[in-house]
């Protein structure tokens, strides 16, 4: 069995074990990239065999086409006012459930959803499970006006961090650079290990022409790892099992 199939196994069994949870008359954010791609269409299962009564804001427009697609009804998040569960994906996730979010370019309505929601699950595959953040590039998504200022600014934290002679990436996809559903640009920070999340977070957030990066930090309750043999694991944040 190729390495391909073996992850969307372990993806698929994250992604029922959270759907598990779903219960009828709940407000739900549904998530953005491969994961959630599997945890959208075991939903959409879920609510044609039960008749399940759900109310669903979308983090993107891909998975807001996809959940049509599969029947799903879809509203604004402002119609809904707030959320009693997101379930969404991680490109990173380290011991105290802090992640690096936005492999799929989606991060700024992640965050939104996620930070409008009672709790927030994540599903992964074993891979995203890491000691400390930083090997898969952090998605810093920056409006196009003055972005080369905003790069230097980038560049200056960065250094101020102990992060210096750190590639700064322009995403491209098909050739062409990216631009995301809100027509921003995203900077991919090639960082290796980020020793310092929450100092990086707050000197981000600080810079001008910064929308939002990809750090999600203290705001993943539960963490569900699938495996390719269909067995799940728990993770939470010590403040929260404790």
């Amino acid at each position: 069995m190729s390495e391909t199939s073996l992850s969307d196994l372990a993806k698929d069994a994250a992604a029922r074990a959270a759907v598990a949870l779903v219960q009828d008359g709940m407000r739900l954010g549904l998530g953005t990239g491969s994961t959630a791609v599997f945890m959208v269409h075991r939903l959409a299962e879920r609510v044609r065999a039960e008749g399940l009564r759900l109310r669903c804001a979308a983090t993107s427009r891909a998975t807001c086409d996809l959940a049509r697609s599969l029947g799903l009804t879809i509203e604004e998040l402002d119609e809904i006012g707030w959320l009693d569960l997101t379930i969404d994906g991680a490109d990173e996730i380290d011991p105290d459930l802090n992640l690096i979010k936005g492999g799929g370019g989606a991060h700024l309505r992640e965050k939104i959803t996620a930070a409008a929601s009672d709790r927030m699950v994540v599903i992964a595959d074993p891979t995203k499970v890491v000691e400390c953040l930083g090997a898969f590039h952090l998605p810093v998504e920056v409006i196009p006006f003055g972005r080369q200022t905003t790069q230097k600014h980038i560049r200056k934290l960065l250094a101020s961090l102990d992060l210096t002679h750190r590639p700064v990436l322009v995403r491209h996809r098909d050739g062409r650079e990216f631009h995301t559903d809100e027509g921003n640009i995203i900077l991919d920070l090639s960082l290796d290990r980020i020793a310092h999340p929450h100092r990086l977070a707050t000197g981000l957030a600080a810079i001008p022409g910064v929308v939002e990066h990809g750090l999600f930090l203290e705001m993943c309750d539960l963490a569900l790892i699938g495996g390719p043999d269909g067995q799940v694991i728990e993770l939470t944040r010590p403040e929260v099992s404790a």
